[in-house]
């Protein structure tokens, strides 16, 4: 179940294009991101072409998240899709990431720690949804967030997903569409939401949400992770001659 954004924190972050001085870093009040977070701007990131893929399972631990009949829990399906979209996507040549491996349950904060700690990478949020069409998938992108940076070059961690709108939705489309192929009735394109997890990822990202807990088998939602993985394995190939890094604040791909 994708989770809505709330108020904007004003942690910050290098902008795009910009080399951190020494002093500067990124750090989280409130998702316990302990020490400096690595950026993915500057000079070497300009020229790194996209090789890393940060899939992140979302809930875990004593968030369950979404809940449907027969026990079903969508922070275990979640976790299972993911061995599979892994596969794929190394498959293509890429190197996988995961915010978490087991039934732990990492802050927001810690997930978009983890993928903004990497050079040439896209971020992967899975969910089942609660509601929908059984058998669709939708692909989210974040929605509009104003270009804001300080007189340092920062951005502030929660507009961290600024400059790379125009590139998750060049993604997201290119993933909803393997995935329509897939599963009819799905969206034809991404649609944009205010989406917590995407809002503080420095990198192109995306959310695929699955439909849904309600059905009465989970063998039903089983059947589509294969379908899932692949369409995202593709996506991400076909996204990867678009892979450019803004080279400004605020500045269109």
């Amino acid at each position: 179940m994708v989770s809505p954004s709330p108020a904007p924190s004003q942690i910050q972050q290098p902008a795009p294009g910009t080399t951190p001085p020494a002093s500067s870093s990124a750090t989280s009040s409130r998702g316990g991101v302990s020490g400096s977070v690595a950026s993915p701007f500057g000079a070497q990131a300009q020229q790194a072409g996209l090789n890393i893929v940060v899939l992140d399972p979302p809930h875990g631990g004593t968030d369950p998240g979404a809940r449907g009949t027969g026990g079903i829990r969508e922070s275990e399906i979640v976790l299972d899709f993911v061995i599979q979209v892994r596969r794929a996507l190394e498959l293509q040549g890429f190197q996988v990431v995961q915010t978490r491996q087991g039934n732990e349950n990492p802050s927001f904060d810690d997930r978009s720690a983890t993928a903004n700690a990497q050079r040439g990478a896209v971020f992967v949020s899975l969910h089942v949804s609660s509601t929908g069409l059984p058998g669709t998938v939708r692909v989210y992108v974040n929605a509009d967030l104003p270009p804001v940076a300080d007189s340092n070059g920062l951005i502030p961690w929660d507009h961290a997903q600024a400059p790379f709108l125009g590139l998750s939705k060049t993604f997201g489309d290119l993933v909803q569409g393997f995935l329509t192929q897939r599963f009819k009735g799905s969206p034809d394109s991404a649609q944009a939401a205010s989406v917590r997890q995407l809002r503080t990822t420095a990198a192109p990202a995306i959310a695929v949400e699955i439909s849904s807990v309600t059905v009465e088998d989970r063998a039903d939602l089983d059947r589509m992770a294969p379908g899932v993985a692949d369409a995202i394995a593709r996506g991400a190939a076909s996204f990867k001659p678009s892979y450019v890094v803004p080279n400004s604040p605020g500045g269109l791909p």
